[in-house]
């Protein structure tokens, strides 16, 4: 195949990924399915029969309701403070550390909510996290040199590392940010810390939030290829970026609210944590300010150093003499300790945290990384080994998915509701949870989430494309032979709809909606004409989702574990200890990779778009493919670039 045609070829895998960004996205013909589990109209007005005992159909509670799960320090004093000593004394080797120890951790890039092995490249929340609490306990520790640089995450998990930040300085310790390129994002994070540092090279960029919406109608026309779309719900904007050269009025108003919300939560944090007004804040921003003196000048950064002098003055406030080395330990190493070493093993009650990160598809691929999205088959496992054991108290589902496959949504929604029925089930979502991420929330008995969690999106979106003029330019040609009025619903792609498939897939589209709707409706104890109020697609923030009752409280993990507690009987004052059943186990590339060798491989882009192309064929709840800049984050978003990069670095 020539150069030419191995780039029109792509091309035709990559169109189903465009309305999908971030990536793993749906297939090259969003072919017309149904949903396997009906729900009766008289499921509407009386509980389902699996609904959960330990939830009532009335009103859900309001957020004060439910305990904050605040952190709370209390110093490791009288006999456990030498029971602490002593296992230190005993510890593994590798858990060893001096006293006036620095923790180093460098928060840059992805990070994922799930768990990594050893040999994963990238930074783990959960992990980072961790490593606060344990440094702040940890006798060994001094305080923290936090590094930060340009990060490709939501806001939701700046949101979780900040409150971190927040507790871990309730210890009276100290901890100091180091950024050498930073924007919004990592601002918002290192103006949490005691002081902040930066070179005099350094790349400040605070100007403020943009959101970006692309469009790839007049490409598609252009290479001769239709999108023939069904989307339900106005603000249901997936398919808009295949059909439209412009932003609907709805779409407009959808993301003038996010950006509006997001914008003023940063604000408000900043000016409380610098100490100025929000008007002086703002209007900072609004010169365009990238002159690193003068952010020392109006107080947004505490001094212009390099990083070998942070270190020298580090090494004064612990008094440790100039000619010796600093006793410094990365975040990666810190891991290893174990919680129990420290006294931090938690009470004999034991509440599941299970980990649902990544688009969602119903069967696996071969095509895909282990730790590649959420399986169906493979969640639903998990779900039900849960259900069946009797020694977890409770069980919290994380979730961090902008959705995907709807019938592999729905499949997993029963699986929850069902392990309701037996145990509390507290949804925590993290970064977005909307489609066919809210749809598994849905099954819970309570939904958590932060205030910037982009969540909701009730709305379901299909289609296929017609391939025909784009087949004449090059000369391919397709004939089928079919048995059937509608046999060639997804195979006939070199020409458009007849106006009787045409209504029928509109009709299935409608079908596949009307169940979403109506379910989220009962689980929000809502009538189903207040939730179409809040569905028709829109995306909202976690604090406008819990002010329209599509969420029961705001917070993080820490607050979804405390309510778990609630549920489960657990007295308030009694540890519990959180088991994570999502462990990954690394692959030989992982391996080879963090071993520091080279690995080749296929372009994660291509890979995923390969894998849905042949695995995903029906409705998708997904999530519009809005680009946030400085919002979302999410790694290879733009498609188009994705291309070029392939195709330039193809033999």
């Amino acid at each position: 195949m020539s150069r030419t045609g191995i780039a029109i070829h792509r091309f035709r895998y990559l169109y189903t990924a465009i309305s999908t960004i971030p990536p793993s996205s749906s297939s090259s013909s969003f072919a017309f399915t149904r949903f396997q589990f009906q729900c009766p109209q008289q499921y509407l007005t009386r509980p389902f029969p699996f609904h959960s005992s330990h939830y009532s159909s009335s009103a859900p509670k309001q957020p004060s309701d439910f305990p904050s799960g605040d952190f709370d320090f209390e110093p490791i004093a009288g006999w456990k403070q030498y029971l602490v000593k002593l296992r230190l004394l005993m510890a593994f080797p590798w858990e060893r550390l001096r006293y006036g120890t620095v923790l180093s951790i460098k928060l840059r890039g992805q990070i994922s909510d799930q768990l990594k092995s050893r040999f994963s490249p990238g930074s783990s929340l959960p992990q980072i996290c961790d490593n606060f609490v344990k440094a702040a306990y940890d006798p060994r520790v001094s305080g923290i040199y936090l590094h930060i640089d340009i990060l490709n995450c939501g806001w939701a998990k700046v949101e979780e590392i900040r409150r971190h930040i927040l507790n871990f300085r309730k210890s009276g310790k100290f901890i100091v940010a180091y950024v050498p390129s930073c924007r919004e994002k990592e601002y918002y994070i290192a103006c949490a810390c005691d002081e902040i540092y930066a070179p005099p090279s350094a790349y400040f960029s605070l100007y403020g939030l943009t959101v970006q919406a692309p469009f790839l109608r007049g490409v598609l026309e252009n290479l001769g290829i239709e999108p023939e779309v069904e989307r339900i719900g106005k603000y249901k904007s997936m398919g808009d970026q295949l059909t439209r050269r412009t932003m609907s009025e709805e779409h407009h108003e959808m993301l003038t609210a996010l950006l509006d919300n997001i914008y003023t939560n940063w604000l408000d944090k900043v000016s409380s944590a610098r100490g100025k007004k929000r008007e002086d804040i703002e209007n900072f921003i609004n010169e365009g300010v990238y002159q690193v003196d003068r952010l020392k000048e109006e107080g947004f950064i505490s001094d212009i150093i390099y990083d070998d002098e942070v270190i020298a003055r580090l090494k004064e406030r612990l008094g440790v003499k100039t000619d010796k080395n600093l006793s410094m330990v990365d975040d990666r190493k810190y891991s290893a300790v174990r919680k129990s070493t420290l006294g931090l093993s938690g009470g004999k009650e034991l509440i599941a945290i299970i980990r649902a990160s990544g688009n969602i598809r119903r069967i696996d691929s071969p095509l895909s990384s282990s730790s590649s999205g959420i399986v169906g088959e493979k969640f639903i496992k998990k779900i039900r080994s849960v259900r069946e054991s009797k020694k977890y108290k409770a069980v919290i589902i994380r979730i961090d998915s902008p959705g995907g496959d709807a019938l592999a949504s729905d499949l997993m929604w029963r699986e929850i509701k069902l392990l309701a029925a037996s145990k509390p089930v507290i949804a925590s979502m993290s970064d977005v949870a909307a489609s066919g991420g809210y749809y598994m929330a849905m099954g819970a008995g309570v939904i958590v989430a932060e205030s910037l969690t982009l969540t909701g999106s009730i709305g379901v979106v299909t289609g296929k494309f017609n391939f025909g003029r784009l087949y004449e330019k090059i000369g391919f040609n397709k004939e089928i032979i079919s048995k059937g009025r509608y046999a060639e619903v997804r195979a006939a792609e070199q020409r458009p709809f007849r106006p009787d498939e045409a209504e029928l897939f509109s009709k299935s589209a409608q079908h596949a909606y009307k169940q979403f709707r109506d379910k989220a409706a009962f689980s929000r104890s809502m009538t189903v004409d207040e939730m179409e109020e809040v569905a028709q697609g829109r995306v909202w923030t976690g604090k406008d989702a819990a002010s329209h009752g599509l969420i029961d409280a705001i917070g993080g993990l820490s607050r979804a574990i405390a309510i778990a507690k609630l549920k489960a009987n657990i007295p308030k004052d009694r540890q519990v200890t959180a088991v994570e059943l999502s462990k990954s186990s690394p692959t030989v590339l992982e391996i080879l990779s963090g071993l520091g060798n080279s690995v080749a491989g296929v372009d994660r882009t291509i890979k995923d778009v390969l894998h849905d192309c042949t695995f995903s064929n029906g409705v998708q709840a997904r999530m519009d493919g809005i680009v946030f800049e400085n919002l979302e984050g999410y790694p290879y978003a733009n498609p188009i670039l994705a291309l070029i990069k392939d195709y330039l670095g193809s033999p």
